[in-house]
């Protein structure tokens, strides 16, 4: 039997070390090795080849060589079936207690304290998603999560592109440019914290809804574990990246809505919860079991809610049926209708006459008052109902206020005077169910398509709702982010609505789609809330990438003319490049021969594939570095962005 056979059959002697599916959990094994664990150590003993192998005896005492044990496992493919063929599984405990045992929850997952790598390299690829544990590969992780390099950057206005020379920046040094920026989201989020730490006010995200199958042109089939995982890493840094007073609103819908809740309370702490909005997006809505789905949500998180102010949200087409000197307004009766709470034995100060002229109505037919009385003037007491002496919602002195500005009066058919205020308020306090038409998703979509002549994006949101979104939670020139933007539609609103915005996306349609409606809303393109907003056009953004870290190893490739050259790239890439963590170098470097015979086209694409094809950026602190061959537009751009001076 084979050495690896061998270990594999002692280890699943003990349950803990072996999965539901009965495989083994090499990331437990390899922890138990690195702190010497005793159970782990005495199953070695019990078998005489594994000790041999994995033993050392000193002066007649075996000594656990810990570093051949470690380095057996890591040649088996170790991170592999750690990462990617291990069964996650989703459990509602805390300190390993269940809900019966305990009133507080939290929600855990295998990969909880993980970075998983998230990301692809095309919008139809179907990956294995890989996991970087922040205990056994932190040199990646600190490596992975490094500011980047920027390049191809440009500033992009009303005349066209042009090179990008320098940042807009305030007085206090900020960047107040208008960002758009293509790559890895979580990297991203990183590079960003260097100088947007504290400052976005609103961060609104569409991220993939994780149905196994929907058009968000994102890896939308993760398992829970790796979703969580996937949203987790962002959320954390996204939080960072809030001011004080900022908030955060994550769109879904029921295959993660639970789960997200419980982990942005774990993330945001539950007393910062504010609400899960309702939006409707369908009108018939798609068959879901039994009942037919016309809805998705919105989590609405405060950064610190002491320090949260939301606004009015301005009522669509809002007009007034009367109109004075000071405006339109509505009325809205004075007198209370909670009899039970509010009448004159509970509230004797708010029952009070009022004195109204009724001989001299207005053209609405309205009539001034006063609580003064004078003669001529008609008495006129809150209505008693159901024998309860009724009171007015204020009081006497709030009433005696520019009494004329604020109340009128009017005599109804019936012969009663009623007392009105003049309500002019077009806002309203943002409700939690959105339910307009403008929100349904098809309005998204022919916004598209007026734009681009197609469908260039799959249920893209409605200007509608992200404008209701945007106007809720931040003043002009306050900075919104969308790490997910997809079709761009939250930076199209915030440009619109005199926002300072900055949108990620890591797929190529951010050039076809993304870029190109900011373009057209530049120009002053009249769709969506463009008339709502008296949009004319105008205004500007910058555009730039995040550099590929392989990018040159596989530029070598592609360019090479023989096999020397590639062998050569293979020793260069084994020294500097990412490599897939599928890639046994051990194993690549025995076939080498059968590499040599096959043909150059072969040749190429093979070591193309060993690449890691994540999309892994050159790091800020590789900037100078001749491997990587940053240009001096690059190296000038990075260091503006980043403040370094030579």
């Amino acid at each position: 039997m084979k050495l690896y056979e061998t270990l594999e059959q002692q280890l699943k002697k003990e349950p803990n070390f072996v999965t539901d599916d009965g495989e083994l959990k090499k990331w437990v094994v390899l922890n138990k090795a690195q702190n010497f664990d005793e159970e782990l150590i005495g199953l070695l003993l019990d078998n005489a080849d594994l000790k041999e192998k994995f033993f050392v005896k000193v002066k007649d005492i075996l000594v656990f060589n810990q570093n051949i044990f470690s380095q057996f496992l890591e040649q088996k493919s170790y991170l592999k079936d750690s990462y990617t063929q291990y069964k996650n599984k989703v459990g509602l405990n805390i300190d390993g207690e269940y809900l019966k045992q305990r009133n507080d929850v939290a929600l855990v997952w295998p990969f909880k304290d993980c970075i998983l790598e998230g990301g692809q390299s095309r919008e139809e690829q179907n990956r294995e998603e890989i996991f970087f544990n922040e205990v056994l590969a932190q040199d990646e992780i600190t490596h992975l999560l490094e500011p980047k390099v920027l390049t191809n950057s440009k500033r992009i206005d009303k005349d066209g592109e042009k090179p990008l020379k320098q940042f807009n920046r305030d007085e206090d040094g900020f960047i107040i440019d208008n960002l758009i920026i293509k790559g890895n989201n979580l990297l991203a989020l990183h590079t960003l914290k260097e100088e947007f730490a504290g400052k976005v006010k609103l961060i609104y995200i569409d991220p993939p809804y994780n149905t196994g199958g929907d058009s968000f042109r994102y890896n939308d089939n993760f398992n829970h574990s790796a979703w969580l995982t996937f949203m987790k890493n962002r959320l954390v840094n996204a939080k960072s990246l809030l001011s004080d007073n900022g908030v955060i609103l994550i769109q879904c819908d029921d295959n993660e809505q639970a789960y997200l809740k419980v982990l942005m309370d774990e993330i945001f702490g539950h007393e910062n919860f504010q609400a899960n909005l309702t939006t409707i997006v369908k009108t018939e809505g798609r068959r879901y079991g039994n009942v037919a789905k016309t809805h998705e949500y919105i989590l609405l998180y405060s950064k610190n809610i002491n320090d949260t102010e939301m606004f009015q949200m301005e009522i669509e087409g809002k007009t007034f049926s009367y109109e004075d000197e000071f405006g339109g307004f509505d009325l809205k009766e004075l007198r209370n209708q909670n009899t039970q709470a509010f009448n004159s034995t509970n509230r004797p100060n708010l029952r009070y006459p009022f004195y109204v002229d009724l001989d001299n109505p207005d053209k609405n037919g309205l009539c001034k008052l006063s609580i003064k009385s004078n003669k001529g003037l008609t008495e006129v007491w809150p209505i008693t109902i159901n024998s309860n002496k009724s009171v007015w919602r204020w009081g006497k002195e709030k009433s005696g206020n520019e009494t004329n500005k604020y109340l009128t009066a009017r005599k109804g058919s019936d012969g009663v005077v009623r007392i009105y205020q003049k309500y002019r308020s077009s806002t309203t306090m943002p409700k939690t169910v959105w339910f307009e038409t403008e929100f349904i998703s098809n309005k998204g979509t022919k916004e598209i398509q007026s734009l681009f002549g197609n469908r260039a994006f799959s249920f893209p949101k409605a200007e509608a709702l992200i404008k209701r979104i945007i106007e809720i939670a931040t003043i002009e020139s306050e900075i919104v982010l969308d790490y997910h933007l997809g079709s761009g539609t939250t930076a199209a609103v915030a440009h619109k609505m005199g926002r300072q915005y900055i949108g990620v996306e890591q797929m190529e349609y951010i050039e076809d789609v993304a870029v190109e409606r900011l373009k057209k809303v530049i120009e002053g393109e009249q769709g969506g809330i463009s008339k709502a907003v008296d949009w004319k056009g105008g205004g500007s953004f910058v555009y730039f990438e995040l550099k590929k870290y392989n990018q040159t190893f596989i530029d070598k490739i592609e360019a090479s003319k023989n096999t020397e050259e590639l062998l050569d790239i293979w020793e260069q890439m084994k020294a500097k490049s990412f490599l897939n963590y599928n890639v046994d170098i051990q194993e690549q470097e025995k076939h080498l021969e059968e590499f040599k015979a096959d043909s150059l086209k072969n040749q190429k694409q093979l070591l193309l594939k060993l690449l890691d094809l994540n999309q892994l950026y050159v790091n800020l602190s590789s900037l100078n570095d001749n491997d990587f061959a940053c240009t001096d537009e690059e190296k000038a751009v990075t260091k503006d962005f980043y403040q370094i001076k030579d």
